[in-house]
């Protein structure tokens, strides 16, 4: 896959919602997450200088979700969106890899997020927590452009405490 396709791939999986509808359901996944860059799985001169996602409790009990991307040539990217649990698709605004997303949260440490880009399926990413709640462990399936399946597994901290979003 080429190195811009995954840093879009990357840092898109957090673009989509999360919640029922009325109260906000809490979530530790609430917060600010960095990658861990020097763990990607591509060569250093093509990983992104830096990935960092919110997710931020909306209104009506949806999930705001911002993605910023540092590319390895500095440049800037971003996307966003607002969007409830429910399953339904919404907008995902920006200049990464996808324009809809799709999400549910079946428990409050797990987020699970289906992407798509002008109709044509992307990634399935599942975000999860580890006990302590400041890890978190995205699994993207997608295809490889050779066609056939693969899975690769990213690593974030958090980077502002919960307490502080």
């Amino acid at each position: 896959m080429r190195a811009s396709r995954w840093i879009g791939a990357v840092a898109l999986w957090a673009m989509a919602g999360l919640a029922q509808a009325g109260e906000p359901m809490p979530s530790p996944l609430y917060g600010t997450w960095a990658v861990d860059v020097a763990r990607l799985p591509m060569p250093p001169e093509a990983r992104p200088r830096s990935v960092h996602i919110r997710f931020a409790p909306a209104p009506d009990g949806r999930l705001s979700t911002l993605v910023e991307v540092v590319g390895p040539d500095g440049m800037r990217m971003s996307a966003a969106s607002v969007s409830a649990l429910d399953g339904v698709p919404v907008a995902v605004q920006g200049n990464l890899e996808a324009d809809t997303a799709s999400t549910t949260m079946p428990r409050p440490d797990v987020l699970v997020m289906q992407l798509s880009r002008a109709g044509v399926p992307g990634s399935t990413r599942i975000y999860t927590l580890d006990a302590s709640g400041d890890a978190m462990t995205e699994t993207g399936a997608n295809y490889g452009d050779d066609g056939k399946p693969m899975t690769r597994v990213n690593h974030f901290a958090r980077v502002v405490p919960r307490d502080a979003d």
